[in-house]
């Protein structure tokens, strides 16, 4: 235990202002930061569950997983910021009437609370402690899998979406041999229409990934994982990756507003239903005036981008400052098969769908549009298009169709 975290819990300080957060991946980081950055002089702890100091996921599924990186730590002197950490600790519950949180080592009294906790990956039925099963979320269960790329195992994947992809990726990399299989008839199914998804096929066969769609798993045994269609697969070792959900359990029983998926629920402002409780990052959604509906965003811009209204309201909430509404365009990337894939927006409501170069090819991108309106844009190897794209989002661009698809012109130049 650090002197840092000794100080913590031995001399508490109750005379200023006590802000917890309870997650110590990005978006919990950077509300630390963040509060510091916008003026904040109270006491800042930090929780989190890892041993590890805080650091960022992207890398584990690429240079970390690959061996040709230790760690991720994020840069970031919290001593010299006036941040407390409390690492290998986990949450409890929250009394939000008494202003406590529990956790294991006791209780932490604050003023405002922000919950971080993330996302946690579902969990594939049956495979519980069977040998050679991973997932990948965490800086130990990238550790735990490098030595199985480095021996060049045999590889099952069990989903193509985001994070299968980018693992298979890394496995063809290192000279595995790897066998993705999914559910559904074609990759990122659940993020992507199937015309969009369909192209992406292609991309699996080029690597040499064995990709097996409308492939259920039976069960996962030592060695092999099982198909509903009685095909055995052999399987040195097998990566789950069917998706995350909020890692909010510890909260029920709480008071806090859970959502249909488990998050928190919370205001325009990131504020939950229990007063001086925050929540943001993987484990909330949001209303989205923007796009008319709540969102619930498990990437890793929304955990960089939201900590800042959070640190503002807390700021509002002491000063009497007007509070701030996180309403942003969602953004991510992946790089896969050798593409750098990036998506901006939200295009569950589009009504016209616009391409931009050849699908077949290494660039291209689309456009979702709403009352003409640019709402989202998916690019394939055209980052111009991108951050056009993005701002144009923002703003609430009408676009002219005839012009948008046109891959040879500028993206935003099809603005009316």
């Amino acid at each position: 235990m650090s002197e840092q975290t000794q100080e913590s819990e031995q001399t508490p300080r109750t005379d200023a202002p006590r802000v917890v957060v309870v997650g110590a991946g990005m978006a919990g980081v950077q509300t630390a930061v963040a509060l510091r950055e916008q003026g904040f002089t109270g006491t800042v702890t930090v929780l989190g569950a890892e041993p590890h100091p805080p650091y960022d996921r992207p890398p584990l599924s690429k240079a970390v997983l690959l061996g040709k990186a230790d760690g991720s730590a994020f840069d970031i002197d919290f001593p010299a910021l006036g941040i407390d950490l409390l690492l290998g600790r986990e949450a409890l519950t929250v009394r939000h009437g008494d202003h406590v949180l529990d956790t294991d080592a006791g209780p932490l009294p604050y003023d405002a609370l922000v919950l971080a906790t993330g996302a946690e990956p579902v969990l594939l039925p049956g495979t519980e402690g069977v040998p050679g099963v991973h997932l990948l979320r965490t800086l130990d269960d990238a550790e735990r899998l490098r030595p199985v790329l480095a021996d060049q195992h045999d590889v099952v994947v069990v989903g193509a979406g985001w994070i299968g992809a980018e693992f298979a990726t890394a496995a063809r990399e290192a000279g595995c041999a790897v066998t993705v299989v999914e559910a559904a008839d074609r990759p990122l199914a659940g993020a992507l229409p199937p015309e969009v998804a369909a192209p992406m096929t292609a991309w699996y066969t080029d690597l040499g990934v064995d990709l097996r769609t409308h492939a259920r798993v039976r069960r996962v045994e030592p060695g092999a994982v099982l198909l509903d269609d009685g095909t055995r697969i052999p399987a040195g070792a097998v990566l789950v990756g069917i998706g995350a959900r909020p890692a909010t359990g510890w909260l029920a029983g709480s008071g806090i507003a859970l959502g249909d998926h488990g998050e928190v629920v919370t205001d325009a402002h990131l504020r939950t239903s229990a007063p001086d409780v925050y929540a943001v990052g993987d484990c909330a959604s949001f209303p989205s005036a923007r796009y008319a509906g709540r969102l619930l965003i498990h990437h890793w811009d929304n955990a960089l981008q939201g900590p800042r209204a959070v640190a503002a309201n807390i700021l509002a909430g002491a000063t009497g400052a007007p509070s701030v509404v996180y309403d942003p365009v969602p953004y991510f990337w992946s790089e896969q098969f050798g593409r750098f894939v990036q998506y901006a927006g939200h295009h569950a409501d589009a009504d016209a769908m616009i391409w931009r170069g050849d699908s077949s090819g290494p660039a291209w991108s689309v456009c979702w549009l709403r009352d003409g309106r640019l709402v989202a844009l998916l690019a394939v190897g055209r980052p111009r298009d991108l951050a056009q794209g993005r701002r144009l989002i923002e703003a609430g661009a009408t676009m002219d169709v005839e012009v948008l698809k046109d891959a040879a012109k500028p993206l935003k130049s099809a603005v009316v």
